[in-house]
């Protein structure tokens, strides 16, 4: 008969948020979390495989509170605009814990599509809010929250990473700044900027960075396969 587990994997999960919070996610090792427990590292694999499971699990416990985090939006106006400053927030407040949610470096380069998987509900949330609110198509809505959601990423990476120190003036200016001009975008019917622009101010086209073009390529004949 196998042994009983010492510590449930909740117990486990919540130890290992715990030293990636006060530390970092590359502070977590099994010595470390049995330290944390109080015990040895024998017990953790009782109810793990890997550390890395130990890891995920962790995310996961991460990702209910910051969706708890994120979750005060219905008060506000504009609604999904207060979940773009929450994740800001999250990030300035929690880095390490946004480093675990948003900078895990996977083996294979994956699409946006299963990052935004990794978030739950919250994409679905964010892109029915921006319907409701602009009046926008599904694909339109989908769109503006896939823009959206890679600038407030990149704000949320500099202030992770001790990068930039911005306001939260500066944060809300800058989310809205770039959303009017997206709403614009597709308001217009014209999704491609470069359509509602001069061609002469853009330099270069889609198909001149050969790397990309490359690894663009070579991604589409491994999912024909």
């Amino acid at each position: 008969m196998p042994p009983k587990p010492k510590f449930t994997k909740e117990e486990i999960a919540a130890a290992a948020l715990a030293i990636i919070r006060e530390e970092s996610v590359e502070a977590l090792t099994a010595r470390s979390l049995g330290a944390k427990l109080g015990t040895s590292a024998r017990p953790i694999f009782t109810v793990f495989k890997s550390m890395d499971e130990v890891k995920w699990a962790a995310r996961a416990l991460a990702l209910r509170e910051f969706e708890a985090y994120t979750g005060d939006f219905t008060a506000y106006t504009p609604a999904f605009k207060k979940i773009g400053m929450q994740m800001v927030s999250y990030a300035i407040h929690e880095p390490e814990v946004f480093k675990l949610l948003f900078m895990q470096e996977h083996k294979e380069g994956r699409c946006f599509a299963n990052t935004i998987e990794d978030l739950g509900g919250m994409a679905d949330i964010c892109i029915s809010l921006i319907r409701r609110d602009y009046a926008l198509t599904p694909e339109e809505a989908e769109t503006l929250f896939e823009q959206m959601w890679v600038h407030t990423f990149g704000i949320g990476v500099l202030c992770a990473t001790r990068v930039c120190d911005f306001s939260e003036e500066q944060i809300a200016n800058m989310l809205g700044q770039v959303f009017a001009g997206m709403l614009m975008v597709l308001k217009s019917g014209k999704k491609d900027a470069c359509a509602i622009q001069p061609q002469k101010d853009f330099v270069g086209k889609v198909g001149d960075l050969p790397y990309l073009r490359d690894w663009c390529t070579e991604k589409k004949q491994e999912e024909e396969i």
